[in-house]
């Protein structure tokens, strides 16, 4: 369960602290992941179910580790999250700065944008989040920092608008999907849904600077029906995929490809694109 009491309640101590500094301080390459994974290992099992408040490069959250790998990751080794692909969607921040964040799991994205953006800059950032365990986790981390920016919204975003069944993984609470992708995954809630283009068209958008699409398989289903029924004008200049391509049932590269879209990087855990 969710515990909603005041940030600072759970801040780490003793060795789970010492663990999470040292963590934190390693540094990039094989080495330096290596020896967090096992250190990781260990506080884990220190830790007993509370969740653990900290804040992370001027970002607050309030992180549950335990069934989800995204927290975890932020807990221990938050400097080697998505490093390259922040890096890119940063140094496009400007005055008007759209992003659409989809699959946001408890926020990372959003709130480290939000924070890059200061409050010099208008932006304008959309978290969306179907689980409701996970979007409460996100609005609690949201409401902990003042950027102002940020809005939560709770629903899927697929290929049509409605009701749908949400597939969620009991060991990595992080990892719901639209599809079943994995035989682990034997929970299923009912969310609403709608198109990523019914999205953008409710929150009256008219131009978009970047997505991160992060539906765990369903990529795919959400690209084919925008891509067919949006305007040229709402194409964002940077997409962020998912890179899991055997999920796929159609070519998500050559949709992006074919939509004036080029690869700018490939990493373990995403594809990135940029439209002139």
């Amino acid at each position: 369960m969710n515990d909603t009491r005041p940030f600072g309640d759970f801040a780490p101590s003793g060795l789970t602290r010492w663990v999470i500094d040292r963590t934190r301080g390693l540094p990039e390459g094989w080495a330096g992941r290596r020896l967090a994974l096992m250190m990781r290992h260990l506080a884990m099992k220190m830790l007993k179910g509370p969740p653990l408040d900290l804040e992370t490069f001027g970002v607050r959250m309030r992180l549950y580790p335990y069934k989800n790998v995204c927290e975890r990751r932020l807990l221990f080794t938050p400097q080697y999250f998505d490093a390259d692909e922040l890096k890119i969607l940063a140094s496009r921040i400007q005055e008007g700065f759209t992003f659409i964040d989809v699959g946001s799991n408890v926020g990372w994205y959003a709130l480290y944008l939000a924070r890059e953006a200061g409050p010099a800059v208008a932006t304008r950032i959309l978290a969306v989040e179907p689980q409701p365990e996970i979007f409460d986790r996100l609005i609690y981390n949201i409401r902990q920092n003042p950027f102002g920016t940020i809005k939560a919204v709770d629903c899927a975003i697929a290929d049509k608008t409605g009701e749908l069944t949400l597939f969620l993984d009991p060991h990595n609470r992080g990892e719901a999907s639209l599809k079943i992708v994995n035989s682990s995954q034997t929970d299923a809630i009912r969310v609403p849904a709608v198109t990523l283009l019914d999205l953008l068209n409710r929150e009256g958008l008219t131009r978009i600077d970047a997505i991160k699409l992060d539906v765990e398989g369903a990529e795919d289903l959400v690209l084919g029906p925008f891509f067919r029924d949006a305007p040229a004008s709402l194409y964002p200049s940077v997409f962020i995929v998912a890179n899991v391509p055997e999920r796929w049932q159609a070519d998500v590269i050559g949709l992006l490809t074919g939509r004036g879209y080029r690869q700018i990087l490939e990493t373990k855990m995403n594809l990135v694109f940029e439209r002139s």
